[in-house]
Formats: C-alpha cells, structure tokens, sequence
C-alpha cells in the first residue's frame, strides 16, 4: 500500500493515537440522551477512539479542550453525534439524534468492553515496554462496516494528505450536518455514495479505481454490513467478494468495524520494515518476515502491530517522501 502513512512522523498516528487534553468534560447542553459507564479498569479515550479519526479536520470526529472525544456516526436508527468524557472511574456519554440510543446501548463494546487485553503476552523487550505504558489502550467495535469500509478504500495507493483530504471533501460536500451542539456532519449513507457524480470523485482527488470500488461496496452496503457481526475469516471473505477490496483493505475495516485483534495489516508499503526493525533490525521486511516475527502473537497481531508503531521506533528515511498531488486541480 503506497505512501499510507509517513513512516518518521505518522508512526504512532498510524497507531491510533489522538491527542484528547486532560479535563472533566462538563455537560454539553439540553436536548441529549445520557448514560454513564465504569468500565472496571482504565481507558485512554484517545488511544481506543483515536482509530475512527481521520486525518486532521475530520468532519465526523474531534477532540475538545474539556477532555471529550465527539464522533458523529449513521446507524440503523438513523444519524447520532456522540460525546464521550472520562470522570475518575466513569466514562459519561452523551448523544443526540434519531441513533442516540443505539450507540449508547453500544457504548461498552465502543470502548473496549469486548477486548481482552490480558490475552496479550509480550515476547519482545520493545513490545513488553510499549504494553505496560499503555494500560488503557482497548481496541474499539463499532459494529459499523461501511463508516469505516470507504474511507479505507480513499486510503489505498496514496499518501494519507491526499486520502484525507478526499475524506474531508466528501463528506462535508454530501454528508448532512449532525445532530447536537458541534459544528460536524454524518457520512453519507450508501444510496448518496453510489449516486456522487464522476466530476465530484475527481474534484475530491479520488481516482477511478478508487470511487468506482466504493460505488461497488455501496450497491451491497446491507451484505457488506453483515460482516459486523460475523467471525473474521468469514467477515474477511465477505468484504473482499467485492471487487477492488483486498486483504490490507478488509483488515484495516475489521480493525475497527469488529476489533479484531488479530487483523494484522498486509500489503502495506510501510509496515513490515516498522515491523521488521522494531523486532529484528531489519528494516527491508516483507509480508513473509513481518507474518514470522508476529507469530508468537497469533490471535493479537493486530494489538502487536499497534504497540510497535505506538512504541515509534521506525528505520531512518532512505528514499524520498511520496510525492503529494491532488487530481482534483487537472
């Protein structure tokens, strides 16, 4: 996977880390539904909810100064703006919308409430230093395919400026506003990615190949949707049925649609020479030697995988950067 992330000072982006400023997150305002939550251990909301946040100025997700993490998402009971803050031993969350009440029923499994962390067992002094400063760190669910499914599809074969700027555009251009207090939008549903003309793919800076693969996964989007709720071979199987998805496109979706931990992350440019110089010095890794070394992570490769980019310890810069383009501009 071309140029995914800059591999000296996105590592730990890629990781899943957002930065979410230390506070209480006092009530937002009238109007939301709440529940309150202790989930018997600690939870970074950035590290477990940093995953769903798309590049800088994501329409969809956001950090405030109080400490609150807000992310707007369309459920089967229509759009919801959610806001998560952390209180001692609580976690209080707020959400507005016709979906308010599905995603706070789901809150828990949201932030972790499925993961096991224990079930991690460092075999490496790099992986072993990483996990025991992360005490938080759990992976999310969200029980939603196609949120995650098509901004992963913009990701393919470019820097990740270009896919999230595409992002950006897209869903501010044919997202509606959401519901609540914040200035954000929902993704578009599926009928509304399957109908945006040529001309917009183009000005977002979206090739062909890409919308085209989109436009495919959104004729499907109720199948496709299914593999939420299935085991990973089969959820595997299902998402890459559709043409123009494969293996580094359905486990970056698993990730986060299913918390699989054991998603591990293949036919990416980048992370198999991260892989391969935080565990064994060599930096020119392939798909083969990354899959060798995590095997002694078999079921949490995916959690491995994590801790070694949050860890940061990536080789030095050979080559040139990608360059950066924009096809919108022609």
């Amino acid at each position: 996977m071309a140029g995914r992330f800059d591999p000296l000072t996105r590592a730990a982006v890629r990781g899943g880390r957002t930065g979410v400023p230390a506070g209480r997150g006092a009530a937002a305002g009238a109007g939301a539904a709440v529940r309150t939550w202790r989930p018997g251990g600690p939870v970074d909301l950035g590290l477990t909810l940093g995953p769903l946040r798309r590049g800088p100025g994501d329409p969809t997700f956001r950090a405030t100064p109080d400490g609150s993490v807000w992310r707007t998402t369309r459920t089967p009971q229509g759009p919801a703006t959610l806001r998560v803050a952390a209180a001692g031993e609580e976690v209080r969350a707020e959400a507005w919308g016709a979906g308010s009440e599905w995603i706070l029923d789901r809150l828990p499994v949201l932030l972790g409430s499925g993961d096991d962390p224990a079930a991690f067992v460092p075999r490496h002094r790099l992986l072993h230093a990483s996990h025991r400063r992360r005490p938080g760190l759990r992976l999310t669910r969200t029980g939603l395919v196609m949120e995650s499914l098509v901004p992963t599809i913009l990701e393919q074969k470019v820097t990740a400026d270009e896919a999230y700027r595409a992002w950006r555009r897209l869903v501010r251009w044919y997202g509606e506003p959401a519901p609540g207090p914040q200035d954000m939008y929902v993704v578009p549903g599926p009928r509304t990615w399957a109908m945006i003309p040529s001309w917009d793919w183009h000005k977002a800076g979206v090739d062909a190949k890409r919308s085209a693969t989109i436009v495919r996964a959104a004729r499907v989007a109720a199948r496709l949707e299914e593999a939420a709720a299935m085991e990973p071979a089969q959820a595997a199987a299902r998402l890459e049925a559709v043409p123009g998805i494969g293996p580094w496109t359905s486990a970056e979706t698993l990730q986060r649609s299913n918390g699989d931990p054991d998603a591990v992350t293949t036919g990416d440019l980048h992370l198999p020479g991260i892989v391969g110089y935080a565990l064994a010095g060599n930096r020119d890794a392939d798909d083969a030697a990354m899959l060798e070394l995590l095997a002694p992570y078999a079921g949490q490769r995916h959690r491995a995988a994590r801790l070694i980019l949050l860890a940061g310890r990536t080789p030095p810069r050979r080559v040139p950067r990608m360059p950066r383009s924009d096809i919108g501009k022609l």
